[in-house]
């Protein structure tokens, strides 16, 4: 690191604490020129990437797996706080994978895996417009794998 001022690299670091947005404020003084100077350390992340089923790439939304997590709760006795955390459950599984790119099926699959604990009907809610569902068989399969 160099002094903004003078561009020395003679620098001691005066304080150090937490700041907002899980950053590190650093308090800085240059030795050469005495000017002080406050520096903030961040954690990279890397934005999560999307593959679509058309090839597409697009950002990583919880608010789309939440807003379809409503539609299939719809009339059910879910509350917003359990689609929210069904929600963070698949964001915080996705981010333990550790890929910068995920396809659009590992993230259903994953909403599957939670909400088939969480409501039944909600999970065949779910699956009919997940897997594009086109005949009453599709319903029947999904209902022999609930009954699992």
């Amino acid at each position: 690191m160099k002094c903004p001022y003078c561009e020395s690299e003679n620098i001691k670091t005066l304080e150090t604490r937490d700041s907002t947005d899980n950053a590190v404020r650093r308090r800085k003084e240059c030795i050469d020129c005495g000017r002080r100077f406050t520096t903030y350390e961040y954690v990279e992340t890397i934005e999560l990437m999307v593959r679509k089923k058309d090839g597409r790439l697009e950002r990583f939304d919880l608010n789309k797996i939440i807003r379809g997590l409503q539609k299939a709760c719809e009339k059910r006795s879910i509350s917003m706080e359990q689609i929210r955390e069904l929600a963070e459950h698949v964001r915080q599984d996705l981010a333990k994978i550790g890929k910068e790119e995920v396809s659009s099926q590992e993230i259903g699959d994953l909403v599957m895996k939670y909400l088939k604990n969480l409501d039944r009907i909600a999970y065949i809610r779910f699956a009919s417009v997940y897997r594009r569902f086109e005949e009453p068989d599709d319903f029947k399969r999904v209902l022999l794998e609930v009954k699992k």
